[in-house]
């Protein structure tokens, strides 16, 4: 009884208390009482729930970095603290051709680099003189993160920033004042340049020109964050958004967006008592496992929290324009086959493009962009399940079958109380090739799918074709081309009652 009571606390107070205050808090964990069994834990994690501005981001789907600086200029992927300012000089920069590019090829946010890891500011701080003050470009009179403000709002796709910690310039790198100085580039960008969506932090600390590393004071970084900007997202060394391990464009085919948080002590957190733990606090120890979620991972957790990967990759070897990289831009088809290892596997794409000493993507970058675009267009835009016939025979009262072919993630249909499983029966209008299949959740509710199948009717014998484990946000499944009328999609194992808001059945298409 007393489990059954801790249960209803956790599952219906809990939320109440972190949820409003979401915006005012760092995190949003789920904590789990000592002595719940598997079960009882598996039950918790299937009511964990996103915030909204954590679905908002997952909704941008396809969102792209730039690389600009000087690196460009001195064809380096990593900057010296000797380079001079005088380095940076785009000859015809248009952040409108960049940001045109994106809105054109379904981009919806562009992070600009705000300053690397060489200690360069791409706007005039008033703490840094190492910046594009001291640039030739616009005779020191330039700000590109006013420019990319600017082109993003003309074009309706949202502004994200990435500002380095590591600052191998700075010469109180390693001192307690850096985190001040820190702190105060973070309140310029953030009250400057009208609203960010997305503030990005990697976890680089190297040595400094003093030779000390920096003990960052994360936790005074988010709260500024929180308090200037509180709708923007905080990746990837940050409570919203996780890395999702490496730079391939591959995510996991199983892609847990709740996961164990083991570092919570709120009252420590708060008073930087914790420095040495609050760097791990929001990142699992091994990021490049292949289980992140699992019941075995979470079955012992303290708590736990939705956190959602972003998968980032360079349309290039390298992060920064390089000349001799112009012919290794990745390919449409390349392209098309990230999209469906990351944004296909509940996971956000954050696409790099780096513009080239001009200023502007170079046109082998927006060839391969714009054909990308093409094949996703001529693909996506016939859901062969959109006049299908649907049954199941537990479904839920209250909720419509066709809710999964309306392309709306706000409706979603779902089964009977405590029924687990389902199998839903699509017949098309007539027999159809086709290669792809795709679902979602409504993950609004929590992510609860853990293995589902996909079946055919030939030869009246239901034949399996593929078959997949999570599915969160969005789930893509490609297979070797098949024809039939009549489709089965099993959901074998779930946390709770599934619900799913949106299923599509397409055939890939090709390039002329």
């Amino acid at each position: 009884m007393k489990k059954f009571i801790l249960i209803l606390i956790l599952l219906f107070i809990c939320p109440i208390l972190y949820g409003q205050n979401v915006d005012k808090n760092i995190v949003n964990p789920v904590r789990i009482p000592d002595g719940l069994s598997e079960d009882e834990i598996i039950k918790i994690a299937s009511k964990v729930k996103p915030t909204k501005r954590q679905i908002k981001w997952q909704e941008n789907e396809l969102t792209f970095f730039i690389h600009f600086g000087v690196n460009t200029f001195t064809d380096r992927e990593w900057g010296r603290k000797q380079d001079d300012s005088k380095e940076f000089n785009p000859t015809n920069l248009n952040v409108e051709q960049w940001v045109k590019t994106i809105k054109e090829v379904g981009g919806k946010m562009m992070i600009v680099l705000a300053k690397h890891h060489d200690g360069f500011c791409y706007y005039p701080s008033k703490y840094n003189d190492y910046s594009v003050k001291k640039s030739p470009w616009k005779n020191g009179k330039g700000d590109l993160i006013k420019e990319a403000a600017k082109a993003c709002k003309k074009y309706g796709i949202k502004l994200g920033i990435y500002l380095s910690p590591w600052d191998i310039y700075s010469s109180i790198y390693g001192t307690d004042e850096y985190n001040e100085l820190f702190r105060n580039q973070l309140r310029e960008l953030l009250t400057n340049y009208g609203e960010i969506s997305e503030v990005w932090f990697d976890g680089a600390c190297g040595e400094g020109p003093n030779g000390k590393k920096q003990v960052y004071d994360w936790n005074s970084y988010y709260r500024i964050i929180r308090e200037l900007q509180p709708d923007a997202v905080i990746a990837v060394s940050g409570p919203d958004v996780r890395w999702v391990g490496t730079e391939s464009g591959i995510g996991r085919e199983t892609e847990w967006s709740v996961l164990p948080y083991d570092v919570f002590n709120q009252e420590k957190i708060a008073d930087n008592s914790q420095k040495e733990d609050i760097g791990q606090a929001f990142i699992p120890k091994d990021l490049m496992e292949n289980d992140l979620g699992s019941r075995e991972k979470i079955k012992n957790a303290k708590s736990l929290i939705w956190y959602p990967s972003e998968v980032d990759v360079s349309i290039r070897p390298g992060w920064f324009y390089h000349q001799k990289e112009d012919s290794l831009v990745k390919t449409p088809e390349q392209l098309f086959d990230i999209y469906f290892t990351s944004i296909g596997r509940n996971s956000v794409l954050l696409l790099n493009v780096p513009p080239d000493k001009r200023g502007l993507f170079h046109e082998n970058d927006i060839k391969s962009l714009k054909g990308f675009k093409k094949l996703l267009d001529e693909t996506f835009k016939n859901n062969l399940a959109y006049n299908s016939s649907l049954k199941s025979n537990n479904g839920k009262k209250g909720f419509n079958i066709k809710s999964l072919v309306d392309n709306d993630n706000k409706t979603y249909w779902t089964t009977k109380e405590n029924e687990y499983t389902t199998e839903i029966e699509i017949t098309l209008k007539k027999i159809s090739h086709f290669d792809i299949f795709m679902i979602q959740e409504n993950i609004s509710n929590g992510q609860r799918i853990e293995e589902f199948s996909l079946e055919i009717l030939q030869n009246n014998q239901w034949k399996e074709i593929a078959k997949g484990t999570t599915v969160g946000y969005k789930r893509l499944l490609r297979f070797p081309e098949v024809s039939t009328d009549k489709i089965k999609l099993k959901i074998l194992k779930s946390r709770e009652c599934p619900e799913i808001s949106n299923i599509g059945i397409y055939k890939t298409a090709k390039l002329n």
